[in-house]
């Protein structure tokens, strides 16, 4: 059996770490064969309800699991770790504006850049979940200037795997037809789900769509899909997020079930597309060899464009208004 990696989690008492915790206890994330040290991280007051989880874990018997720590001191947390899913997040509570959210959570992803900095593998793969998730992103990288920028992604992975539910319930067909999706941008209610290169049995899906629907249907049920399930539910998205969040990371370490199909994750811009490159920005991506490339040479017509830029904008705005804590 393969020696243990350390996976660390915060937020690790929440709503989608607690789904994401028995995804990766179970093999989904790293495989069947992929033993684990579980690195459990919550605030304080939480640890009570950590302990629970804990117990539940123990309960389970996993094989693949060799270890659990429980603990509110990110530095213990993240020692010598080889994955962080940074799920804990400051909710956006009632009265509070867009501007309070993102400086509330700027200290709180500032200080886990540099605990990451501090304890953590130079080579560990980290996933932001906790929102404003690319802009969450932006700040830990920052806060770890000795880790390769390349290694921190925000989670988009939702809102492609949301796009891929709705090709398939439109055209009525099984979703593992549809190919090369793509979202751009923020995961937010700017961001872009493009199927203008999307491909059904290597056909353009764009012959059997038409733009009212991909305008007036598609792009803003994608975009306020989570709004959606929290007014049906009364609580947001978690076991689908913690889902994603699995498929993340387990495409970006292992590749991809389908090695040349795209996978969207936000990630540290170099300018492609003509992106800003301080962003963490989704962009499609295929994975190989547990790194990912930026598909490139596609051709964006003035419809994407327009919205592309849209998520750019916001994004931009979004980091300087935390600017001095970069």
């Amino acid at each position: 059996m393969k020696p243990a990696v350390k996976v660390a989690i915060t937020g690790a008492a929440g709503n989608i770490a607690y789904s994401l915790i028995f995804q990766i206890a179970s093999g989904n994330m790293l495989g069947k064969d992929q033993p684990v040290i579980l690195q459990l991280i919550e605030i304080p007051p939480a640890l009570g309800a950590l302990e629970g989880v804990v117990m539940e874990l123990e309960d389970c018997a996993f094989p693949l699991v060799k270890g659990i720590v429980a603990t509110s001191d990110i530095n213990v947390g993240f020692d010598d770790i080889d994955y962080a899913m940074l799920v804990g997040a400051r909710p956006r509570s009632k009265g509070m504006e867009r501007k309070d959210l993102l400086l509330g959570n700027a200290e709180i992803f500032s200080a886990q850049g540099k605990a990451l900095n501090a304890v953590a593998k130079r080579d560990v793969k980290v996933l932001v979940v906790g929102n404003p998730a690319n802009t969450n992103a932006l700040i830990t990288m920052h806060n770890a200037p000795d880790i390769a920028p390349t290694q921190f992604t925000a989670m988009t992975r939702l809102d492609h795997q949301r796009t891929l539910s709705q090709l398939s319930t439109k055209l009525e067909l099984d979703h593992t037809r549809i190919h090369q999706v793509a979202i751009w941008g923020n995961h937010s209610a700017t961001q872009y789900p493009d199927v203008f290169h999307t491909l059904v049995d290597d056909q353009p899906v764009i012959e059997q769509l038409d733009m009212d629907w991909i305008e007036k249907a598609l792009i803003p049920d994608v975009q306020t899909r989570g709004a959606a399930i929290i007014n049906a539910r009364g609580a947001s998205s978690a076991a689908s997020a913690a889902v994603a969040a699995a498929l993340h990371m387990h495409d970006w370490a292992l590749n991809s079930a389908q090695p040349d199909d795209w996978v969207s994750m936000g990630i540290k811009s170099n300018g492609d597309y003509g992106i800003d490159d301080d962003l963490i920005f989704s962009f499609p991506l295929v994975c190989r060899d547990g790194e990912y490339d930026v598909v490139k040479g596609l051709e964006i017509n003035d419809f994407s464009e327009q919205r592309i830029r849209l998520t750019e904008k916001e994004l931009i705005e979004e980091r300087d208004a935390i600017r001095h804590l970069l």
